[in-house]
């Protein structure tokens, strides 16, 4: 056997492990046979015995990792010998017949193939043609950089043996491996391999002189030591009968096949001035190449023709030919022999073929740490050999692949020089790494049943297949749970595979404490990548529980399933992200009795049942999970659950959104919740949940829907677009809302109904279709400090004895009223400013009641505010003014009490009391109205005592005829009587009124011009326009001249422009009342 062939037999490497390593099993059998049969030195063949598998693993290990370093001189010889011979055979077959090709190492192919002779043959024809030689030396070659040279490195370093103890072994290897890490980065970082061309740049140079007489020697003396030591390195004995034959045939050195040693490593040296070993330079003047004398340890050797026409001249297509039948061993071996076959020995494509041949993965898996395995595709790593990399990095893993070992047996040749544990089953694979930790376990493509497999270690499972990896490896088991990690499983990994559970359900076998995934008490497995179904309608797909059980479940798929998708429980936590669990017909997710587990980034969707289920005191923190169409609530918490629920989007549910009932709790924080048939979120019976930061919109029913006694901090969200209230309270629920935008609501903003409590401040609540808040039916709410703008109907709707606090508030900008009271509804309504209504701003009606105390109610459309239809209010310490109507206004039997109000700067009356009403004024200031300062008319009545009227500019008390109210102590002062002014000037009054104004004093009506009863003239042009007509007078009282309006046939003679009127009525227009109820 040659040399090559014995190191590759020898370079059989055990697997590394942290605890140990171990070797294979067919090296085990071998061992064993060599044992009994023969010893261990008797002959080269039996390198793989027990006695030197701890060498082979340090030395297979560091050819792995040097890539590139040139530390393996002897190598190149080897290799060397091989062209040599490949070339020899062409022309002496009788001569050569030890070295044909089935001893060429590692091919891929059986060794007598046609591919492999076609190769090789091409390959000595081509050697017969060159026309350059090499000079041979003894000792090292040394590297020149500029001209290409062979890299070699000292005999020393080429193979030392492996330490006896087996972590020494495994130091070694380590280390071997990091520097091929490091190694690997510097050397070829700015080489990336091009596959459209050479991935060498070949610089072709004149080889040296031929030898003028190739029949010429010359012999020198090897010590044994040097043998010895070589031998020593390959972890053989020296032999007497190992020689090398010489021939002439075509200047070539033909090893015997029982040689054991390189020729070059007693090629003669020549001493650099430095002490230095190196290659002596190509160039013409060098004198003829040395010749060692063939003996029995002793070496011949001629020109390195063969050697410089495959270093410098041969194709690198060819060599990428060749390079492609051999396995990686080799393929490390040769990239040390020079630049050039480093270059395309690291070619892409090559380590791609040898990688997905081993592992048959797509694109390259990388092992980023303790239970983390990545797949990358191969155009985005950074490495400039991703494949080589991810084949180094997985290197040591043991391989279950049903069939593979049968393939061996019956063609051993073909897997010849690999090193790989195989098994058929996965409980034989994981049997055998019991004794190990961290081992790498690749399940290739297959339908797996097995018995029973409980994992207590630290091993790793990974599905190896093309395509999608899980669809293609399946682990199924029909009565008790397919996988189980307990105890023990703290670092394990199961990956890349589909597990199923398909328990028979027509027997009566129980299976209900049994899942498809089980992860018990004390183990944190990692679950990654991997599909998960379990047709068991009593049992979870995946169960997690027990103190201690932290799993990381990430990328998998739990779908389809005839139970809970995943359920957590007592005291399990664990970080489950970016899984997809979905169409499952109970919970997606269970968390219960004080799970705390970690879910981020999952997709949960579908659901026949609810989403995310936690109750019994459950837990857990769930991030930017997308949770939608699910058939129950996306969300349910239940009986004293917490959980802190942040930055999901819970949507399109076809029932609600969020559900906390039954003393449930939890943090719902800067969700997106939007799109759900029900109620975004949904709080009852005592549970008291935080709704912190959401988006709430666009649902088919309201945004949050408080019932039942529920509670909670409602703060900060933004709800809108919703179908009905963004917030309803209802049936003695008592929650607090704060912080929150809402607005653009297609019904009201807040409605408080059915005795509902509830502490409502600081929202901005605007632009709503109904009323922004409605507070019905007893209930009793708190307003504190709330913006509400821009409704499209009333600001704040008390109605049917709806009760509550109205404190500083900013109400504003509504198409109705500021705020409405109607049918025994008595709010307190304190501090608050209203006012930009395009109505009036508090509108009291139906019997309404309520106390207004200090508001300020200013520049509405209407009056401040209106009183009537029985309504029985008390305003207390507020401010009316600016209103563009006038600032209040009884009528229609109304009643209230109005004290110590400030009334003024109105534009019309300050207090306009009409149809029967009777209220009570006392001690308010009623001045610096555009109109009078109090006006009673219409058998109305009032009570006045101690008021002040001053600075008004019709007057001060404006009483119409037949009206007798109470007056007690009041103060009429400085009023500008522009009314009896205007009379007394014989001005028509319309002048100073127009018709938006209505002083009172006398007036009349027509008959010769033919006007009606609800015509009004006044005096003076009753006496210049109608003077000698029939006229009648009608009464004294509050109206604005028809006349001057220009509204008779008959033309004013007072008034110098033609004015219109549109409003024929002598009172000021009804307030607009809310539809709400209409609506409803």
């Amino acid at each position: 056997m040659t040399n090559v062939a014995m190191a590759v037999e020898a370079a059989n490497p055990p697997y590394y492990y942290e605890s140990k390593s171990q070797p294979q099993p067919q090296q085990l059998q071998q061992q064993q046979s060599s044992q009994q049969d023969s010893p261990p030195s008797s002959s080269a063949s039996n390198n793989t015995s027990s006695s030197s598998s701890s060498s082979n693993l340090n030395c297979t290990s560091s050819i792995l990792s040097a890539n590139g370093s040139h530390q393996n001189h002897e190598y190149h010889h080897q290799l060397e010998s091989i062209i040599v011979a490949t070339s020899s055979s062409s022309t002496s077959s009788s001569q050569n017949s030890s070295v044909e090709l089935q001893n060429i190492p590692l091919s891929k192919d059986s060794p007598s193939s046609s591919k492999s002779m076609i190769g090789f043959e091409n390959l000595s024809t081509a050697t017969k043609t060159t026309s350059s030689s090499t000079t041979a030396t003894n000792g090292v070659a040394n590297i020149d950089d500029q001209e290409d040279m062979l890299l070699l490195a000292d005999d020393n370093n080429a193979c030392s043996a492996s330490p006896t103890d087996p972590h020494q072994s495994s130091s070694n290897l380590n280390s071997g491996l990091e520097s091929h890490s490091d190694h690997h980065r510097h050397h070829l970082s700015n080489s990336p391999v091009n596959h459209h061309s050479p991935p060498y740049d070949l610089r072709r140079k004149s080889g040296p002189n031929l030898n003028s007489n190739p029949n010429s020697v010359v012999t020198t003396e090897t010590s044994s030591s040097s043998i010895s030591q070589q031998d020593q390195c390959n972890g053989q004995s020296s032999s007497n009968d190992n020689t090398l034959i010489a021939t002439n045939t075509a200047n070539m050195i033909v090893p015997n096949q029982q040689t054991n040693e390189c020729p070059s490593n007693h090629l003669t040296t020549r001493q650099h001035s430095h002490g230095r070993s190196y290659r002596p330079q190509n160039n013409q003047s060098h004198s003829p190449s040395t010749k060692v004398l063939a003996d029995k340890n002793q070496y011949i050797s001629q020109d390195g023709a063969a050697a410089s026409y495959l270093l410098y001249q041969l194709p690198d297509e060819v060599l990428l030919l060749i390079f492609s039948y051999l396995y990686e061993v080799d393929l490390c071996h040769v990239s040390e022999v020079c630049k050039r076959f480093h270059k395309i020995a690291n070619d892409c494509k090559l380590w791609k073929n040898l990688y997905q041949d081993r592992y048959e993965y797509d694109n390259p898996m990388f092992y980023r740490g303790v239970a983390k395995f990545e797949i990358v595709p191969a155009a985005e790593c950074d490495l400039d050999n991703p494949w080589k990399e991810s084949f180094q990095q997985l290197y040591y893993g043991i391989h279950v692949r049903p069939g593979r070992l049968e393939q061996i047996e019956k063609d051993p040749q073909r897997y010849r020089g690999q090193s790989v544990v195989y098994f058929d089953t996965i409980e034989q694979a994981y049997n055998y790494s019991e004794d190990f930790d961290n081992c790498f376990i690749f399940i290739h493509s297959g339908h797996y049943k097995f018995d029973y497999l409980m994992i207590d270690s630290n091993v790793n499972f990974i599905g190896a297949a093309p395509g999608n990896i899980a669809e293609n490896v399946i682990l199924e088991k029909e009565t008790e749970s397919t996988i189980t990690f307990v105890e023990g499983a703290r670092e394990a990994y199961l990956g890349y595979v589909t597990l199923k559970f398909t328990p028979d359900q027509s027997t009566s076998a129980q299976h209900h404490k049994h899942y498809c995934l089980k992860i018990g008490e004390n183990s944190s497995p990692t679950i990654d990548h991997c599909t998960i179904r379990s047709t068991s309608v009593v049992g979870a797909a995946v169960c997690v529980s027990g103190a201690g059980s932290e799993p990381t479940i990430r990328h998998c798929d739990i779908s389809d399933c005839e139970n809970v998708g995943l359920y957590i429980t007592d005291y399990a936590q664990g970080i489950y992200e970016e899984n997809e669990i979905s169409r499952n017909a109970l919970a997606g997710v269970w968390v219960k009795n004080h799970a705390n587990p970690i879910m981020r980034r999952n997709h949960i969707h579908h659901g026949r049942d609810v989403g995310v289920f936690t109750f019994d005191n459950g837990l857990g923190y769930f991030e930017a999970n997308n949770i939608h169409n699910n058939r129950i609530a996306g969300f349910e918490v239940k009986a004293g659950a917490n959980p802190t629920v942040t930055r999901c989007e819970i949507h399109h549910g076809q029932t609600g959104g969020i559900y906390v009932h039954e003393s449930g709790r939890g943090q719902f924080i800067e969700n997106r919740i939007h799109s759900n048939n029900f109620a975004g979120v949904w709080i009852t019976s005592q549970s008291n949940p935080t709704i912190r930061r959401n988006e709430i919109y666009n649902g088919h029913q309201g945004g949050v829907y408080i019932f039942g006694e529920g509670r909670g901090l409602i703060e900060h969200n933004n709800i809108y677009g919703n179908a009905l209230a963004g917030i309803q309270i209802r049936t003695a629920s008592d929650p607090i809302v704060r912080f929150n935008k809402i607005h653009h609501g297609q019904h009201g903003g807040i409605y408080v109904h059915e005795k509902g409590l509830g502490l409502i401040e600081e929202n901005e609540v605007y632009a709503n279709t109904l009323a922004g808040v409605w507070i019905t039916t007893g209930s009793t709410p708190t307003l504190r400090r709330n913006r509400i703008h821009s409704g499209k109907q009333v600001g704040v709707y008390f109605y049917d004895n709806g009760h509550g606090r109205l404190e500083e508030n900013d109400i504003f900008n509504h198409l109705y009223s500021g705020v409405q009271i109607r049918t025994g509804s008595n709010p307190v309504i304190r501090r608050n400013k209203i006012w930009g209504g395009q109505n009036g701003g508090v509108l009291v009606y139906n019997g309404g009641l309520g106390l207004l105390e200090q508001n300020e109610i200013f520049d509405n459309a209407m009056a401040g505010v209106w009183i009537k239809t029985d309504s029985n209010p008390t305003l207390r310490r507020n401010k009316i003014y600016d209103g563009r109507d006038g600032g209040v206004c009884i009528f229609n039997g109304g009643k209230g009490v109005l004290e110590d109000n400030d009334i003024f700067r109105n534009a019309q009356a300050g207090v306009l009391i009409s149809t029967q009403s009777h209220p009570l004024l006392r001690r308010n200031r009623i001045f610096d109205g555009l109109a009078a300062g109090v006006e009673i008319t219409n058998n109305a009545t009032a009570i006045l005592e101690f008021n002040q009227i001053f600075n008004n500019r019709f007057g001060g008390l404006c009483l119409a005829s037949g009206v007798l109210p109470m007056l007690k102590n009041n103060k009429i002062y400085d009023n500008h009587n522009a009314v009896e002014k205007a009379v007394n000037s014989g001005q028509c009054l319309y002048k100073i009124s127009s018709y938006t104004s209505f002083p009172m004093h006398d007036f009349f009506r027509c008959r010769t011009c033919n006007t009606t009863d609800r015509n009004a003239i006044c005096v003076n042009c009753i006496k210049t326009c109608h003077n000698g007509h029939d006229v009648e007078f009608i009464r004294h009282d509050r109206f604005f001249c028809d006349c001057g309006a220009r509204t008779l046939s008959n033309q004013c003679q007072l008034q110098d422009e033609p004015t219109q009127d549109t409003d024929t009525l002598y009172d000021s227009a009804a307030p607009m009342e809310s539809h709400t109820l209409m609506v409803n």
